[in-house]
């Protein structure tokens, strides 16, 4: 078997993804929330300071935090029906990082994040992770009620409208990568793709699954269809920043 594309498990991300994710959720969170009384997220007045350490990391920041924000009403809604918010030992400073969090751990279905031994912890994101995790039973039982009580099949019910659609359009793109050819040739990304069991063909009208097209008017940016797209951002070309991202 040639294809080594595989997804990865969901065990939760590095302390310092959430804390910049929490950063930027801080800084786009909608204040028309129908629990804007009730949730209070501090005082965002400053322009967070981040560092990444990669441009996966980056990545990965944002896609929680903007995942976060789709679905911040049920989030909000979670935490209040369950009664785990508010909690008087979490500031207000520290809700979006409980939000974000949250958010990651429902996609988790509630199981308990692997933490790596060389990872650099962070005490906010261990606190609130572990209390989380210790009202998950309660948390997993207001997600429940929420979906009966808007009789929703699953949380995507919960996206708003407008960028529901607008998902639905992006998801149907094809997938385009620039090549980094300050690291690598086009040649030598052919014969990578073909290792890992990718087809090269002429056209998009081609496109079968695990198979790409090289650009017709660019011939440094690949062609990969819709539906690759997450197992795509998996690949060690990605990763290592050889293909990027258009």
């Amino acid at each position: 078997e040639k294809r080594a594309v595989t997804q990865i498990e969901k065990n939760g991300y590095p302390d310092s993804i959430y804390v910049n994710a929490a950063k930027i959720f801080q800084g786009i969170h909608t204040e028309e929330s129908k629990h804007r009384n009730l949730v209070r997220y501090g005082d965002n007045a400053e322009s967070p300071m981040m560092a990444f350490k990669d441009e996966h990391s980056r990545r990965v920041s944002y896609e929680l935090a903007f995942s976060a924000l789709k679905y911040q009403v049920l989030l909000e809604e979670m935490l209040l029906d369950s009664k785990v918010y508010p909690c008087y030992s979490i500031p207000d400073e520290l809700t979006s990082l409980l939000v974000v969090m949250l958010y990651d751990l429902q996609d988790r279905k509630f199981q308990k994040r692997k933490i790596s031994s060389e990872e650099e912890l962070v005490a906010e994101v261990q606190e609130i992770g572990q209390y989380l995790y210790s009202y998950r039973t309660k948390l997993a039982a207001a997600l429940a009620r929420c979906r009966i009580k808007y009789d929703a099949l699953s949380i995507e019910y919960f996206v708003p409208e407008t960028l529901f659609k607008q998902e639905q359009r992006a998801s149907a793109l094809p997938v385009c990568f620039w090549i980094n050819t300050l690291k690598i040739s086009l040649e030598d990304v052919i014969r990578d793709l073909e290792m890992k069991g990718f087809t090269k063909v002429e056209s998009m009208s081609d496109f079968d699954h695990y198979t790409y097209a090289v650009d017709q008017h660019c011939h440094d940016v690949l062609v990969f269809p819709s539906s690759l797209r997450e197992e795509l951002l998996n690949l060690d070309l990605i990763t290592d920043c050889k293909l990027l991202l258009q």
